[in-house]
């Protein structure tokens, strides 16, 4: 069933969920410790204790979903563990040289462009990557899964499939909202990606090692992320990577509108 958004409703567990931790003698994976991602991974509905997601340290893991779904949250979270690619970095830098009088309507493909770029080049230099995308454009994921596949990296997405209305919220509370034909285009293509994830798992993203659904009830699982040598539980976690600090929001606008 979906809303009239287009994004389907309910929040009962769906798909295989494989999660690679301990398991109770009665069968159920322990979900209180690290955690290994494989296949589909589908938390929505199922609040509880922190989780710990452990990835390989040459993993790529794409967080994504709707304006305001808590993506930049989730990545402040976890960006001292990798390397960040936020395309708001990318346009608050291009602001910062551009004279006051120019629109930024006016030089946007130039930002996308070096956006593009910019992300294509992290995924050659060595170490974890974080990359913060809508994850509605499928040209982009498939982009995403070909440099993952060229450069011998694994591919993982975090999907914040929350609903529209938690999004909209989510854009008032930090002040930088989206345009209204902008976020419903988005809307639309998050609705046929779920739908094609609960229809196909995991299969649905060609290229992608796990796909991790979490929604407004669970995303605060995902307090912390580890990057390990083989991503198993025997790895030791990776140290932690200077990186400039992200730079402050703007009063306006969303970097998923690049």
């Amino acid at each position: 069933m979906e809303d009239s958004s287009g994004v389907p409703s309910g929040t009962a567990p769906r798909g295989p969920v494989d999660l690679r931790g301990p398991v109770h003698p009665r069968g159920l994976v322990d979900l209180r410790g690290p955690v290994h991602p494989r296949g589909l991974v589908d938390l929505r509905g199922r609040p509880g204790p922190p989780l710990l997601p452990t990835y390989g340290t040459d993993a790529v893991v794409v967080v994504c979903g709707l304006p305001g779904s808590g993506k930049s949250t989730l990545l402040r979270r976890w960006s001292p563990q990798a390397e960040v690619i936020d395309p708001r970095r990318t346009r608050t830098a291009c602001e910062a040289r551009m004279p006051r009088r120019i629109p930024y309507a006016a030089y946007r493909p130039y930002v996308r462009t070096l956006h593009f770029l910019r992300t294509r080049a992290a995924f050659r230099r060595p170490g974890p990557l974080l990359v913060h995308d809508c994850g509605t454009r499928w040209w982009m994921r498939r982009c995403l899964a070909r440099w993952a596949r060229r450069h011998g990296r694994e591919l993982h997405v975090v999907l914040l499939a929350v609903t529209p209305a938690d999004a909209l919220a989510g854009q008032h509370a930090r002040n930088r909202t989206t345009g209204g034909r902008v976020f419903r285009r988005h809307v639309r293509g998050l609705g046929r990606l779920l739908t094609a994830l609960d229809r196909r798992g995991a299969d649905a993203l060609p290229g992608t090692a796990s796909v991790v659904l979490a929604d407004a009830a669970s995303r605060e699982r995902l307090a912390a992320v580890r990057f390990a040598p083989g991503g198993t539980a025997e790895g030791h976690p990776a140290a932690p990577r200077e990186f400039p600090a992200a730079a402050a929001p703007a009063a306006v606008g969303s970097p998923d509108e690049l």
